[in-house]
């Protein structure tokens, strides 16, 4: 029976020839994977078994179907349709390779660069065709320090996940520090300190360094940064008045800059009469019973 030329038998029967195929090499696929899961307890080799039969599949159904639909031997279509099939199963791979070709040529990043990526932190160590390498920080460790983890990414995240880059051209970030004193303090005394306390940590020989960076950051990106020395804010809160110090520190020395600040902080604090820090307090006000009114 023909329709339109097309003989319907033959078409049927690829279709059914497709169909058996298919669910042939599925079949064979699950059980493939079935026995690797039950013989093999290393999740490792099951993941790569796993991944690698997909593969397989994937290679194999797309050269049996196009042996089924053109029995004369298309080449161009066959080829074309078959490198389809293994660009769609080495999809990753293909992203990672290309990823890789990305960090050469557009250079996000360097070794030794401190970046973030889809939740990870950490310094580049190594940069490989199919990932990059880094040196974890933070995570369960404060104020972005190393865990001693290192952390394998595919070079494919950069495509779907924002870099953020610590230290690329202008190795410096801006750290806030708040101090928290009562409403009783002399606020204005306590500002006084934190001011002297930055500019002790932050010294002039610094400011020029940063301003020299910052002047070479700016040749590749529009950078603008009017005022580099640091400045404080003031903040009432619901138990105290906040002091915030705001200052430029080396992207890899916020902790220990931050706790030469407190040390110095703390020990003006307690050598002030007039500065006390505060903390979350609760109030309870009594009042006596009422005096009689006169006539009652």
């Amino acid at each position: 029976m023909e329709l339109f030329g097309i003989d319907l038998s033959e078409r049927l029967g690829r279709w059914l020839v497709t169909v058996l195929v298919v669910v042939g090499l599925a079949l064979v696929r699950w059980l493939v994977v079935k026995i690797i899961q039950r013989r093999v307890d290393d999740q490792t080799i099951r993941y790569r078994s796993r991944k690698t039969s997909n593969y397989v599949f994937a290679v194999l159904v797309i050269a049996l179907i196009v042996r089924v639909w053109f029995p004369e031997g298309n080449l161009g279509t066959y080829l074309g349709l078959v490198s389809a099939g293994i660009a769609i199963a080495l999809a990753d791979v293909l992203k990672n390779l290309v990823g890789w070709a990305f960090i050469l040529l557009r250079r996000p990043f360097s070794l030794g660069d401190r970046v973030e990526i889809a939740g990870h932190s950490g310094d580049v160590i190594d940069v490989s065709v199919f990932r990059f390498t880094v040196l974890e920080i933070g995570n369960w460790v404060a104020a972005d320090q190393s865990t001693g983890r290192i952390l394998h990414i595919p070079n494919g995240l950069l495509f779907t996940h924002s870099l953020a880059n610590y230290t690329e051209g202008f190795e410096y970030l801006w750290h806030e520090m708040p101090v928290l004193v009562t409403f009783e303090s002399d606020w204005e005394e306590a500002e006084r300190m934190m001011q002297e306390v930055l500019s002790e940590h932050s010294p002039e020989t610094m400011s020029g360094e940063v301003a020299r960076d910052l002047r070479m950051a700016a040749l590749r990106y529009d950078i603008k940064y009017t005022h580099l020395t640091p400045t404080t804010y003031i903040a009432v809160r619901d138990s105290g008045v906040e002091i915030t110090g705001r200052l430029l520190v080396p992207a890899r020395s916020r902790r220990s800059v931050e706790q030469a600040i407190w040390r110095s902080m703390l020990k003006l604090i307690a050598a002030s009469p007039t500065v006390e820090l505060a903390y979350p307090t609760r109030r309870t006000v009594f009042s006596g019973p009422e005096e009689p009114v006169d006539g009652d």
